[in-house]
């Protein structure tokens, strides 16, 4: 199918160079070689020119809050869509900088620059600059939500319930598949990645990041495992999903959250092969597709609209003000942010959950609510809680530092939700408390992080 126009945007209208070698698709937010409308675009344009198709991707080592855990990730999957591309006759560069100044140095020789869209703030500021310095035209194509947008809504949205009517009464125009298009001209030979992606653990030594937090086994990126996982849920736990999604021990999720993070997989991709399953109803169809679209792009739209997407300021007034009033009530428990880190606490599933983020680099979202609940109760201050479970998240999972990441962040809060009835230290903020625990089995979920753990262990070098 084709591209649709709403997913285009001109960010810089600037003439095309006459003499350019190549079309540059500046990758960044979607790092896949397959179901990329950036890249197809980019193909078709380059098809039309008769030129080649170069990919180039700016690799910084200073990105915020990444360290070693997410950086051996990204590699793995540059490393696969750099191979996916070479078969598809494209030329991929890799080259380390500032991505947008990467960018730049590529469109010297571009005839025009396509590049794919970011929704956070970093994200924003680099396409800003690039469109500033270009002196050609560069175009965004949105291909990391089901529903560009601004198509979706053009305000900041309190809630599922308001966004949802108008992201589904839109959905079906942008579920559709994305044809992959013939790359016609092979891409220039010399043009050399500065990183050899062929040995990931020499590459990921030559860059100055933060070791402390080590990579997993659990997770191994790129567009192949996407998909080799996205066919694992489609064909057996879907069929489970509407009963037992929020059951950690059942392993009833598509572990799917890390690739999209990273871009590695198509959000439309994977709403496409749930729709087309077999395995699973109607039910837990549309309780996925929910998970997947309303409450994604609610995040999105969220860190578009709210400055302050990624501090305490950019909560509800109304969660603040309770919360503040609440503020002197005394806590069940405080606990330091070490003791917190160290999963040194007197309840055995938050250790847990704290334990499978910390070793595994994933928590289940059941999991991840009553963490954060339980941090802001445990906590002297609500706005010490929020930073420290932001710092948490983004430190250990792969999804973190996400739009996603914020916006559940800021739920624990009362973000995206309504007043509930007063609690001490929450107020009218929704608590969470033993009844979590009625739905599943808690002992099955400790001993199931105990296995991973201890995976990870024998993995290690």
């Amino acid at each position: 199918m084709g591209i649709q126009s709403t997913r285009i945007r001109p960010l810089k209208d600037a003439p095309e160079r006459a003499d350019g070698r190549y079309v540059l698709y500046w990758m960044q937010s979607a790092q896949r070689a397959g179901f990329n409308p950036a890249l197809e675009l980019a193909i078709e344009a380059a098809n039309q020119r008769d030129l080649p198709v170069v990919v180039g991707f700016g690799l910084t080592d200073g990105y915020p809050e990444a360290n070693a855990r997410h950086y051996a990730f990204m590699l793995q999957g540059l490393a696969d869509a750099a191979e996916r591309l070479r078969a598809r006759g494209v030329t991929f560069v890799l080259r380390r900088g500032e991505p947008d100044r990467v960018a730049l140095d590529l469109s010297r020789e571009a005839a025009l620059v396509v590049c794919d869209a970011g929704y956070l703030r970093l994200q924003r500021l680099w396409r800003r600059r690039l469109a500033e310095a270009i002196d050609v035209r560069l175009v965004r194509v949105e291909g990391d939500v089901v529903v560009p947008i601004l198509q979706a809504s053009r305000k900041h949205e309190y809630a599922a319930r308001t966004i949802r009517p108008k992201i589904e009464k839109l959905w079906d125009d942008y579920l559709v598949p994305l044809r992959e298009r013939r790359v016609a001209q092979a891409g220039p030979a010399d043009l050399a990645s500065e990183l050899d992606l062929g040995d990931l653990d020499a590459a990921l030594a030559t860059l100055q990041v933060d070791r402390s937090v080590p990579p997993v086994r659990r997770f191994r990126g790129g567009e192949g495992e996407a998909r080799r996982r996205l066919a694992a849920f489609v064909g057996g736990a879907l069929a489970d999903y509407a009963e037992a999604r929020g059951k950690p021990e059942a392993e009833a999720v598509s572990y799917l959250s890390p690739y999209l993070h990273f871009g590695q997989i198509s959000p439309v991709e994977i709403a496409l092969a749930v729709r087309e399953a077999k395995g699973g109803g109607s039910e837990a169809k549309a309780k996925y597709l929910e998970e997947l679209i309303v409450r994604r792009e609610l995040a999105i739209n969220h860190a578009w609209f709210e400055e302050s997407y990624d501090s305490y300021e950019g909560l509800p007034d109304w969660a603040r003000a309770t919360l503040a009033e609440h503020a002197g009530d005394r806590r069940p428990h405080l606990y330091s942010a070490a003791e917190l880190e160290a999963g040194r606490t007197h309840d055995a599933y938050w250790n847990a959950a704290q334990r499978e983020m910390v070793e595994t680099g994933y928590m289940h979202n059941r999991m991840r609510m009553y963490w954060g609940k339980k941090i802001l109760q445990w906590s002297e201050r609500p706005e010490e809680a929020y930073e420290l479970i932001l710092r948490l998240n983004n430190r250990y999972l792969l999804d973190g530092r996400d739009a996603n990441s914020y916006a559940n962040v800021g739920w624990l809060f009362g973000l995206h939700d309504r007043p509930w009835p007063a609690q001490p230290v929450f107020g009218t903020v929704r608590s969470m408390g033993p009844n979590t625990f009625k739905s599943f089995d808690a002992e099955a979920y400790v001993k199931q992080v105990e296995r991973l753990c201890e995976r990870e262990a024998q993995a290690a070098p």
